[in-house]
């Protein structure tokens, strides 16, 4: 291999840079939830050559801390599975830099995450549609989509809302521990209703959780789409290098350099997808000339286009964990026992069954926190033990918790380069808390959490709150806690947004960047706004309907399926399933 200069908005590198004498016609910059989905759906033509550049490591197979779905408070926060970013300093959380976890492997964050498959509300995607030139993005467009994705293994075969032929096998949380018992019955005893499916017709309510595990292992977007895709011959997948730049000729994206090891290498591309997610996109994006001129001019960095929205808008959830005492012994608390360990994995590993097989958040709810909003705006975890994401405890010999927050937020933070050094983590700001609506909807979270969890229900477990305590109360002392308690729900999104407005990014009807060529982008960056729940379902339908509009294939028909408003009947009405589009490529 040759060396030659190469030509990027940061200047130009010679002699380390060794030439990769390939051409791909499509280059992914990430091989996480959303970048598998689309080396699997655009390798389907075999006439299209796509390399995967993942900046992490491989996800083997026998790795217990990837498969084992309980075991995910482990990687979490470890420099081996997580790129462990941090917030800068949050003004309204007495200057506490929030911890982010982001997946280091293959599949990304789907590798490290809690395995929550929520598709969010329908009025959600009305919310995105509503946005100037986001009309195709509607629930009733977005719909065939996540059915097109999953198998959903406890739907009925006749369930028109769901999707019982694709790659992602999901499977419903058996919630049989008698804690989530309790909490189903307190939820109605505290005026709430149960839903027989959170991503059906009905999203408000309570009931168990879809969940990407099958048969007792994490089914992350790599087992589901990329590793059938890296079968194939025009796959080829590159892990531990880091790209640093998108080269330009003008305004065309025209390849990648990426850095492996001591070396920095090129490779040519017909077209480059990011799918680095809400953190890495913009900051590659920036680094390469399109962002905002300001920030840009002041590193040094050639503008190719001024970009002002590149790095905004970011969003995400705040989330608290209420907890409490049980008095009966029945909790999963002592499976966290050092000495336990051995057992629970070698149940796991032989017989893919006991303590290790679950996530724990197997069932939970929606519900609202005030009579102003239009759906709900709190989304409550269930767990029948009590435990932070880093593995923690309270001294309790049993217990358990709701995880609850605010979905909606209107706080708004940004991404921003601080260095034309890749390796160097961009400056993240959430400004959680920052807002009138925040400031009235945490103290509203915490009492509906309360209220819920001293029902009747729970009378023969309740042992009292762990925390907050009885010790807060007033709406001062629980956002004085909230700010020093509360963690992320690790759903960060929205800072490269599609729309044709102000602001936007990326084209909705092409995923290209605006104001570029042979650049597109495809992950929770291009969210408009973020969903009332989990977002890794929103992640793999995005992913889905982007590499039909890639492809040039004419989208799914849109499925106009009613859905639950308030003062609709709580039961789904009769709908004759819809014919399934014919599909231009061959699954």
């Amino acid at each position: 291999m040759g060396s030659a200069a190469i030509a990027s908005p940061c200047g130009s590198w010679t002699a380390s840079i060794r030439r990769v004498p390939q051409r791909f016609d499509v280059v992914i910059v990430g091989g996480g939830s959303a970048g598998s989905v689309l080396a699997h759906r655009l390798s389907e033509d075999p006439g299209t050559s796509v390399l995967v550049l993942e900046a992490g490591r491989p996800d083997w197979r026998f790795d217990v801390f990837l498969h084992m779905p309980a075991a995910l408070t482990f990687p979490i926060g470890s420099p081996f599975y997580d790129w462990r970013y941090a917030s800068e300093p949050e003004p309204f959380m007495g200057g506490r830099r929030v911890a982010h976890a982001r997946g280091k492997v293959l599949g990304g964050s789907s590798s490290i995450n809690g395995m929550i498959f929520q598709r969010g509300n329908p009025l959600d995607y009305e919310r995105w549609a509503a946005e100037p030139g986001m009309a195709t993005w509607g629930y009733a467009h977005c719909l065939p989509y996540f059915k097109r994705m999953e198998t959903a293994l406890d739907a009925a075969p006749d369930d028109p809302w769901r999707g019982h032929e694709g790659p992602l096998v999901l499977e419903r949380g058996p919630a049989t521990n008698p804690l989530f018992g309790a909490f189903f019955d307190a939820v109605r005893e505290a005026g709430y209703h149960l839903t027989p499916d959170v991503n059906g017709y009905r999203q408000e309510g309570f009931a168990p959780f879809d969940r990407n595990i099958r048969r007792g292992r994490r089914l992350s977007a790599s087992t589901a789409y990329l590793k059938p895709a890296m079968r194939r011959r025009n796959v080829e997948v590159r892990t531990s290098v880091l790209v640093s730049a998108i080269t330009f000729d003008g305004r065309r994206a025209t390849g990648v350099e990426y850095l492996a090891g001591p070396s920095r290498h090129h490779v040519e591309a017909g077209e480059v997808i990011l799918c680095g997610g809400s953190f890495n996109t913009p900051q590659l994006l920036q680094l390469s000339g399109v962002g905002p001129a300001a920030l840009l001019s002041g590193l040094g960095i050639r503008s190719v286009v001024d970009a002002p929205g590149v790095g905004d808008n970011l969003q995400d959830h705040l989330e608290v964990y209420v907890q409490y005492a049980s008095r009966q012994p029945v909790s999963m608390q002592p499976a966290l026992k050092t000495w336990k360990r051995p057992w629970i994995g070698a149940q796991w590993l032989f017989l893919r069954r006991g303590p290790g097989a679950t996530n724990h958040f197997e069932g939970g709810g929606f519900a609202r926190s005030n009579d102003d909003v239009a759906y709900p705006n709190l989304m409550f975890h269930f767990l029948p033990l009590a435990i932070r994401y880093d593995g923690s405890a309270p001294a309790a010999d049993h217990g358990y918790q709701v995880h609850v927050g605010p979905m909606y937020s209107d706080a708004r933070g940004s991404v921003q380069i601080r260095s034309t050094d890749p390796l160097v983590h961009p400056a993240i700001r959430f400004n959680y808390l920052s807002t009138e609506q925040d400031r009235r909807e945490w103290p509203e979270a915490i009492r509906v959490a309360r209220s819920i969890l001293n029902q009747a229900a729970f009378e023969p477990f309740n042992g009292g709150e762990l925390s907050p305590g009885s010790g807060v109360e007033s709406d001062a002392e629980i956002l004085a806690w909230v700010a020093r308690d509360a963690e992320t729900a690790l759903h960060p999104c929205a800072t490269a947004r599609m729309g044709t407005a102000p602001g936007a990014v990326v084209d909705p009807t092409t995923m290209r960047v605006h104001g570029t060529e042979g650049l597109r982008v495809v992950d929770a960056s291009v969210f408009p706004f973020v969903t009332n729940a989990n977002i890794y379902a929103p992640v793999m339908m995005v992913a889905e309907k982007a590499a039909d509009l890639i492809r040039g294939d004419t989208p799914l028909a849109p499925e106009p399926l009613p859905f639950y408003r308030l003062g609709d009947s709580l039961e789904p009405p009769r709908v004759v399933p819809p014919t399934a589009a014919p599909r231009s490529v061959e699954a």
